[in-house]
Parts: structure tokens; C-alpha cells; sequence
């Protein structure tokens, strides 16, 4: 009888981060961020845009944009939502926003899944408590800052949802034939909710998402279809 050994489980090491204070720990928190975190691209394209007065939305931004940005943008706040981080990228921008005096606030937003309403009401209260001119911000400025954007301007500025959701495309780099595709399906099913019903008569967005919204039956439809068109993920071996 052969015997079985079973294979040791890999242990995911925590990740420490880098002392700033240390030439050594500097110099490993800009190879995170410039390597581990491809930001020798983002020195390429900012994917930089203002979608409303005083309101910007990018990728990662490097130390030396953040204190551009305050110098020529005049930012008083910059929402991260990417979530607070041990890696080089959140240090570098944590200190250099020390230094310009802008606010950093971490809001952690998801592109591979369907907001939850807390994240929806939050964002709300955090547009009506930030200072302005502000930058929101995820990894590529494509998909998590899209989705901010998208709730900006139906909360904030109030605009038609149409337009509204234009802030998720292509132009952004947001690829909607991907699981990114799943914040494309979180507005259409608000937009499936009104058919056959002229948009001044929708019902409005934020009584639809605290009462009729169901947040696992959208991801639970997209999955299901997922897959019967273009892997876009796999092609592009995105995370």
C-alpha cells in the first residue's frame, strides 16, 4: 500500500513594512512601489481626469505627484481606496500627504464584487464631509475609482444616470468584459429596476439600494453568465 505524505500548508508571511526613517528602509519602500506595485507605469500614464468641480480621480499616485497635485490642484483631501497598507505605495503617499497638509482618507472599495449598501451610504457621507478639491484614487484609476465616480456624480452632483455611469469606460481603462464587469452590472440592475419607466420617474437610487438591492443576487447573476463571452481577465492575466 502506498502511503500518502500530505503536502505542508505554505504559511503566507505578514508583510512587515519598511522602516522610512532608514536609508535602507526608503530605499525598499520605492522598489515596492515602483516594481511590486508596476508604478514605473503610472510614471508613464496618470490616468488623471476631473469629472466634477474641484473633483479628480487617478491611479496610484507617487510621492512627487501627490505634492504636484497640491501645489497645481490646490487638494485639500485624497480618498485612497485601496484600504490602508503596509506596502511602499501607501507609505511614500501617507508621507508625502503629511507634507503638502492634504487629508488622506482610506476607503476600501471592491472591483471584483458588488458593493455592499454600507459602502454606498458611506461614500455618500463622505462626499458631503470632505474638504475640497479632492482625488480619488485606486491602483489603475480604472475600475474601484470609477465606481466612486459613478456614485459622485448620482449623489453629489445629482447628474443623469447616463452620464453618470460614462465615468465607467473605456476611456478610464475600465474593461467591463472582465469581473470588473460586475460594478457595470451593480448600475444596471438599478437601470433594469426602472425599465419602462421615464428617468424622471425612477425611483430614486439610494431608496432602491437600502430597499430593494440585493447585492448577492446581482453577483450571483453575473457570475452565472460570466464566462460565455471573452476571458478578458485571462488574456490580460489580470488579478
Amino acid at each position: 500500500m502506498v502511503k500518502l505524505t500530505p503536502k505542508p500548508m505554505r504559511v503566507k508571511r505578514k508583510h512587515v513594512a519598511a522602516d522610512l526613517t532608514t536609508r535602507e528602509g526608503r530605499a525598499r519602500a520605492r522598489r515596492e512601489m515602483v516594481w511590486q506595485d508596476h508604478g514605473f507605469l503610472r510614471a508613464i500614464y496618470q490616468n488623471l481626469h476631473e469629472f466634477g468641480p474641484g473633483m479628480w480621480r487617478s491611479n496610484q499616485p507617487s510621492p512627487a505627484k501627490v505634492l504636484k497635485y497640491a501645489r497645481e490642484l490646490g487638494l485639500k483631501t485624497i480618498l485612497n481606496l485601496r484600504g490602508e497598507s503596509t506596502k511602499g505605495y501607501y507609505l511614500l503617499e501617507k508621507e508625502a500627504c503629511e507634507k503638502a497638509g492634504i487629508a488622506l482618507i482610506d476607503f476600501q472599495v471592491f472591483s471584483r464584487d458588488t458593493p455592499t449598501r454600507e459602502a454606498i451610504f458611506a461614500a455618500r457621507d463622505l462626499f458631503d464631509s470632505i474638504e475640497y478639491p479632492a482625488l480619488i484614487h485606486c491602483k489603475s484609476g480604472a475600475d474601484r475609482a470609477g465606481l466612486m465616480a459613478v456614485l459622485y456624480k448620482l449623489l453629489k452632483e445629482k447628474v443623469p444616470f447616463r452620464e453618470a455611469t460614462e465615468q465607467l469606460s473605456l476611456k478610464y481603462l475600465h474593461i467591463k468584459h472582465g469581473k470588473t464587469g460586475m460594478l457595470d452590472a451593480f448600475f444596471q440592475a438599478y437601470a433594469d429596476f426602472n425599465a419602462g419607466r421615464p428617468e424622471a420617474a425612477w425611483k430614486p437610487f439610494l431608496d432602491w439600494v437600502g430597499e430593494d438591492y440585493d447585492r448577492l443576487k446581482v453577483k450571483e447573476d453575473f457570475l452565472r453568465d460570466f464566462g460565455k463571452g471573452i476571458q478578458v481577465d485571462k488574456i490580460l492575466q489580470r488579478e
